[in-house]
């Protein structure tokens, strides 16, 4: 349909000026690196930009993904995503942030626009979210955190409940062979495929929203001393972000489904990563106060 068509084309084109809107602030924030674009073409349709910062001040990896892509879906795939037909497109931005210092917490972001199917059975949805995992948490920044998203779920309440987006991220980022959640949540939403005006303007709030959640939260630990200790427990929590990604991220699945470009799915991998076995924090630890922010709660009803 020709109203999907041009809506595709509207969120491609903020998708792109807000990769480069965050980019050129993770770059004045970190100081000493640049991102490294690499652009590509997919095999059947499509391409994207991809922006890899390594080994920088602050980050020690980052990527922020832009993606326009169409195609076919395999018969098995095709049958797992709502709408009929094989036919597809997509168009976002995905990106994770992995900090060099352990007190500044990991954050991803993904927003992104879909179709399937063809003529009067084609489909159309938003979907996305932010979340955020920290290492050594502090009370004050998971609020801030929490506030400013559930602050954009108010702006457009008719499209987005903010205590249901805020549930739907817990029950999602949760790593059901652990029993444990990847961090403290954020929002995160799919299928939303009603009232698309109402709801791309809510998507494009979120997208101007991400770094006034995090880059607080950054600037106000970045120059945390830390030492051995922390940074070997932050290269052990990375593992359960590595198996999140690798076992159930929607967005990794997708990708490696329908062709997409292996570096540019699996940048969200971070560049160190530690397991031990059968590892338990020492009761009372620094540690050990991570595994209680795990525990969902309601988080921008607190007081920092």
């Amino acid at each position: 349909m020709a109203e999907f068509e041009e809506l595709h084309r509207q969120a491609a084109t903020y998708f792109q000026e807000l990769q480069d809107h965050i980019c050129r602030a993770l770059e004045e924030v970190d100081g000493r690196k640049r991102f490294v674009e690499d652009q590509w073409q997919r095999e059947g349709g499509g391409g994207g930009r991809t922006r890899v910062l390594f080994d920088g001040a602050v980050f020690e990896k980052g990527g922020v993904n832009f993606s326009d892509v169409d195609g076919e879906f395999t018969e098995e795939f095709a049958a797992q995503i709502p709408g009929e037909g094989r036919r597809f497109s997509a168009t976002g931005i995905s990106l994770v942030l992995h900090p060099r210092n352990p007190y500044v917490p990991t954050v991803h972001a993904n927003f992104r626009f879909l179709t399937k199917g063809t003529e009067s059975k084609r489909k159309a949805w938003f979907g996305g979210g932010c979340d955020l995992t920290p290492y050594y948490p502090f009370r004050e920044d998971v609020i801030s955190f929490h506030k400013v998203w559930k602050n954009v779920c108010e702006r457009h309440s008719k499209v987005a409940d903010y205590r249901r987006l805020k549930e739907w991220c817990d029950e999602y980022f949760f790593l059901h062979h652990r029993g444990e959640a990847r961090g403290v949540g954020g929002i995160f939403f799919d299928y939303m495929e009603t009232n698309l005006t109402d709801t791309f303007a809510f998507v494009r709030d979120c997208g101007n929203a991400f770094l006034e959640s995090y880059l607080p939260i950054v600037h106000k630990r970045k120059d945390t001393p830390f030492g051995d200790r922390e940074r070997t427990f932050q290269e052990f929590r990375r593992g359960r972000y590595v198996e999140f990604n690798l076992l159930y991220d929607r967005g990794t699945v997708f990708g490696l489904k329908t062709g997409g470009r292996v570096e540019s799915i699996l940048m969200s991998l971070p560049p160190v990563v530690r397991w031990f076995y059968n590892y338990a924090p020492e009761p009372g630890s620094p540690e050990a106060q991570l595994y209680e922010f795990l525990q969902p709660r309601d988080w921008a009803s607190l007081q920092e």
